[in-house]
C-alpha cells in the first residue's frame, strides 16, 4: 500500500498528482504530513509542494474539464475536511488516465464515487454560503463601520464577500470569521474596488467579543442598540405558538448558527 504525505494545502495535492505521475505510481491514500501512516503502509512518499508542478497539473485540469467541474474542486476544497484529501487527489489522478474510470466526462460522472464524493462535498458548501447570506447580521459601530462575527462550517467567507459587496457597496463592513481568525473588510470612502482580507494580531485587540460576536458598548452605536431591540421585539411579536414548529425551525435556521443571530441572544 503505497501512502502520500503532503503539507495539507491545495497546491500540495496537485503536486502530489504530479509526483504520482513522475513515479509512475498510483497511492491508496493521501495523508496530511504529521499524520499516522495507515496500519498496511508499504511505501510512503512525502510530497514537497512545488508551485510550478501544482500549475502544471491545474492547467491540465483546466484544458480536461468542463468550467462547473473545476469550480467545484475549488469550492470542496473550502470544506477544510481531511476525509477530501484521498478522494479528490483520486479524482484528479483519474482525469488524465480517463481509462481507469471509463472517462470522467468532464467531471459529470457521478457514477464514480469520487467525482460523487467532491461534488456532493462542494454542494454543502455552497448550501452553507447561501445559509451564511440569509443568516448574517450586522452591527453598526460609532464610526459607520457595520460588523459581522460567524462561525461556519466551512470556510465559506471567500464565496460570500461579493454578494455584500455588491449589495452594500456604499458604506464600510467588516464579516469576522471567530473559527478560522480573519475577515473581509470593505471601505468604499477609501476608494476600495474590492473587500480586504485582514487578521487581528492578538484576540485581545478585537474590538468585539468572540463568543457573542457583539461589539463592546463604547464602541456601538446608540441607535444600534435600539434597533436590536426593536428587532427582537418583532421577531416575538409575529410568532403564533399555535403553530409552533421547533423541527421545521431547525430545519430552516440550524441551531449552530443562532450563536450570533440577533433575535436569538
Amino acid at each position: 500500500m503505497i501512502v502520500y504525505t503532503f503539507d495539507s494545502t491545495l497546491d500540495g495535492l496537485l503536486t502530489a498528482v504530479f509526483d504520482a505521475y513522475a513515479l509512475r505510481q498510483q497511492p491508496e491514500e493521501l495523508v496530511r504530513e504529521g499524520e499516522v501512516l495507515p496500519l498496511f503502509c508499504d511505501e510512503a512518499h512525502h510530497v514537497v509542494t512545488a508551485d510550478d508542478k501544482a500549475r502544471r497539473v491545474w492547467t491540465g485540469l483546466e484544458k480536461r474539464l468542463k468550467r462547473e467541474a473545476l469550480r467545484l474542486i475549488g469550492i470542496s476544497w473550502l470544506s477544510e475536511q481531511q476525509a477530501l484529501y484521498t478522494p479528490l487527489f483520486h479524482y484528479i489522478y483519474k482525469v488524465f488516465r480517463p481509462s481507469t474510470v471509463g472517462g470522467v466526462g468532464g467531471g459529470c460522472n457521478f457514477a464514480d464515487p469520487d467525482v460523487l464524493y467532491v461534488t456532493n462535498t462542494a454542494r454543502r458548501v455552497l448550501q452553507e454560503q447561501l445559509r451564511m447570506k440569509q443568516f448574517i447580521r450586522f452591527q453598526k459601530a460609532k464610526d459607520g463601520t457595520y460588523l459581522a462575527v460567524v462561525s461556519p462550517d466551512n470556510n465559506v467567507l471567500p464565496l460570500i464577500t461579493d454578494h455584500f459587496q455588491d449589495r452594500f457597496n456604499d458604506q464600510p463592513w467588516l464579516i469576522y470569521d471567530a473559527k478560522r481568525r480573519y475577515g473581509y473588510y470593505y471601505d468604499p470612502t477609501n476608494g476600495a474596488s474590492q473587500a480586504t482580507r485582514i487578521t487581528f494580531t492578538e484576540d485581545t485587540t478585537l474590538p468585539f467579543d468572540l463568543e457573542t460576536g457583539k461589539l463592546s458598548d463604547e464602541l456601538l452605536s446608540e441607535n444600534d442598540q435600539l434597533f436590536q431591540e426593536l428587532w427582537r421585539t418583532y421577531f416575538k411579536a409575529i410568532c403564533i405558538r399555535e403553530r409552533l414548529n421547533p423541527r421545521k425551525q431547525l430545519n430552516d435556521m440550524p441551531r449552530r448558527y443562532w450563536k450570533y443571530m440577533t433575535e436569538k441572544q
